[in-house]
């Protein structure tokens, strides 16, 4: 697999001060640079996560990392060999997305794309907009990225066979939704048809369930800005809300995201729908609304249960026992 993670988002937005704003106070970023055009956010160790530009010329672009040169010039290679133009990055470019080299091009729905490797490391350390305990990056990269998508199909061939990316699952009600990896994250690219091309969402996974809670709290305090509910997905078993942002999309933020082995991971379709509980996603058409609200009932009445996903030193084992519990669980 060539691609390694998802490794920063350039966003286009008119809306600089609301951004200025919103990535600390709200996301818990740490805005590292702003110009009369454009914002630079960290999130970790990293020089830079995600570039705010108010340029016309500058679209919304999602960069994709690889391990070195060879990588690189292997996608380019597998890139033109499908027909696909690719560009070099200019130094000007690199410098500004924070990287040492890289390539630009566009998957078939014209979404732009860049791949890249060298990535610059901050000299201080990450200081959060707000006391947050830290977002889960690393090698799994910023998170991931939904994309609305006028037909999967036309898609999902590109991001496999060209890029390397595995299918993790689907679902195909309420709506249709393929989710794809590129590391043991469960999923860093996914796309909803919902019948027209852009960003649906961005997750952001924190190191602690807390950090989510109380940025709930802080969401609910303003009108409007929850755009779904606090909920858990079946499928990567994160307990997340979703939150307008100052653009046209959402931010997930969310705790608990599942690991899977991609060397040995079957993908299979997820007959409950996205949620297990909650995330009721009130922008959704009446009918799939109602739809998703009656494969959450299913899955309760169905008594469908995740294990939670832990990372060790983060969590204490509760102290007691429930007698009645450990006799279900013994069978008795």
């Amino acid at each position: 697999m060539s691609v390694a993670s998802f490794g920063y988002a350039s966003l286009r937005s008119d809306k600089l001060d609301d951004w200025a704003e919103y990535g600390p106070k709200f996301l818990g970023l740490q805005l590292v640079e702003r110009t009369r055009s454009s914002l630079k956010f960290r999130m970790d160790d990293r020089k830079q996560r995600i570039v705010v530009s108010a340029e016309q010329a500058a679209p919304n672009a999602f960069g994709w990392e690889v391990d070195d040169t060879a990588s690189l010039d292997a996608l380019a290679g597998r890139l033109e060999a499908a027909k696909i133009p690719v560009e070099r990055m200019s130094t000007s470019i690199a410098s500004l997305r924070g990287v040492r080299e890289g390539i630009a091009f566009a998957d078939p729905a014209g979404t732009r794309l860049e791949a890249f490797h060298g990535a610059e490391i901050s000299d201080g350390p990450f200081v959060p907009g707000r006391p947050i305990s830290g977002f889960r990056t690393g090698t799994l990269g910023m998170g991931h990225v939904v994309l609305h998508v006028k037909s999967v199909d036309d898609l999902a061939w590109f991001y496999q066979d060209v890029l390397g990316f595995g299918l993790s699952d689907y679902i195909l009600k309420p709506f249709k939704a393929y989710f794809f990896h590129v590391n043991p994250r469960h999923h860093s690219l996914a796309m909803i048809e919902t019948g027209r091309n852009g960003i649906h969402h961005i997750m952001m996974e924190l190191m602690s369930l807390d950090d989510v809670g109380q940025a709930y709290d802080v969401a609910s305090a303003e009108p409007g800005r929850i755009s779904t509910t606090l909920g858990r997905h079946t499928n990567d078993f994160m307990t997340s809300f979703y939150a307008r942002t100052p653009n046209d999309f959402m931010v997930e933020y969310g705790w608990g995201g599942r690991s899977i082995d991609p060397k040995t991971w079957q993908p299979v379709e997820m007959t409950y729908g996205p949620s297990l509980w909650g995330h009721d996603r009130t922008w959704l058409p009446a009918d799939q609304l109602a739809a998703s609200r009656a494969m959450r009932a299913k899955a309760a009445a169905d008594g469908l249960r995740e294990p939670v996903q832990v990372i060790e030193g983060n969590y204490e084992v509760g102290a007691g026992t429930c007698a009645w519990w450990d006799g279900v669980r013994r069978g008795q």
